[in-house]
């Protein structure tokens, strides 16, 4: 019988970083090419709205008031364009990336581990560990910067319409305030570390694939309630002869404030100047409006600390897979085959 020839010994051991990163990249190109495509593609889209359409916009809305004064026509198509083609990409920039990352994250490892494809380059002086890290490294990198970039186009197609639009969005409005900030991008490197670490309790992909979702679903979830409350409010009281409390911006409470400074609900009648709410705003001993929210100057102190929040709880995930890996496969690769000998 005649003996296995033994592989000619390179310069490079089998397990090298290079080598490694030349395999995953052609393992994922699949979904390398498809992310890189989304992001040209919606980054072009964010320059269109950015520019010509709210130039477009912006014309429009000129001539409309030009129009208050005298009879004359106009075309409100363009600002009907801007309005949908903003909203469209506002929602793509915050819904694609996160479910995009949450179902590579999943994939990365569920499918290698049930076809059995990790446990062979463990095998192949690659430890668990080094492999996890690998699996990971690329796709963060990838995913932090095209979402990213994302976020940074889409703040600027927002701030070339204020002022210039009469139907720009607030920067307190639910989808610009999570679409112009960087707690969006962090949510998106958490979904793809959510994924991973699914992929590696439920190894096989349907199931990682709706483990990841939801829990990724449920990270958002929590951040959305509680970002109003990571930052100090600003309070704000007005007379009772205005309809509504005073003050613009995301709003955390408001209602009526008593003789003795107390805060009760506001019974939405209106302004005191109906008798029938001028009634029951002196049964209520009313005697303002009170209002807690965060006005604009507040937008980065809330958005950065959502961030910080994100990437925390993004890093405790991430040692989380890794010493789940750890359990699941004991010592790595190469000290198994050191204890062998």
């Amino acid at each position: 019988m005649t003996a296995l020839a033994t592989p000619p010994v390179t310069g490079r051991p089998a397990g090298s970083s290079p080598h490694l990163l030349h395999w995953l990249l052609r393992l994922h190109r699949p979904a390398l090419l498809a992310w890189t495509v989304f992001v040209l593609v919606l980054g072009g889209l964010l320059l269109w709205v950015g520019g010509p359409l709210t130039d477009a916009a912006a014309e429009g809305w000129k001539q409309y008031h030009a129009c208050e004064t005298g009879g004359c026509a106009y075309d409100p198509s363009a600002v009907g364009r801007h309005k949908d083609w903003y909203m469209y990409t506002t929602f793509a920039v915050i819904g694609v990336p996160v479910l995009i990352a949450a179902w590579s994250g999943a994939t990365l490892t569920s499918r290698e581990l049930e076809h059995g494809t990790a446990q062979l380059a463990w095998t192949q002086s690659v430890s668990p560990a080094r492999w996890l890290a690998a699996k990971l490294a690329v796709p963060a990198v990838l995913v932090a910067v095209g979402s990213g970039l994302l976020v940074g186009l889409h703040h600027w197609a927002w701030s070339t319409g204020q002022g210039r639009l009469d139907s720009a969005k607030s920067w307190y409005d639910v989808g610009t305030y999570a679409a112009n900030g960087p707690a969006t991008a962090a949510m998106a490197l958490a979904a793809l570390v959510i994924g991973a670490l699914f992929g590696l309790l439920k190894r096989n992909s349907l199931g990682s694939l709706v483990g990841s979702l939801c829990g990724t679903g449920l990270l958002w979830s929590v951040m959305a309630i509680a970002t109003p409350h990571l930052w100090p409010t600003v309070t704000k009281f007005s007379s009772l002869k205005n309809d509504v409390p005073q003050g613009s911006g995301i709003i955390v409470d408001q209602g009526l404030v008593t003789s003795t400074g107390a805060h009760v609900a506001d019974p939405h009648c209106g302004g005191s100047g109906f008798a029938s709410c001028q009634a029951r705003y002196t049964k209520l001993d009313a005697v303002g409006y009170y209002n807690d929210y965060h006005p604009q100057s507040h937008y980065w102190p809330l958005q950065l600390t959502a961030t910080a929040i994100i990437l925390a709880v993004t890093a405790l995930l991430a040692l989380a897979a890794f010493r789940l890996l750890r359990r699941q496969t004991g010592p790595s690769a190469p000290a198994r085959k050191a204890a062998a000998v």
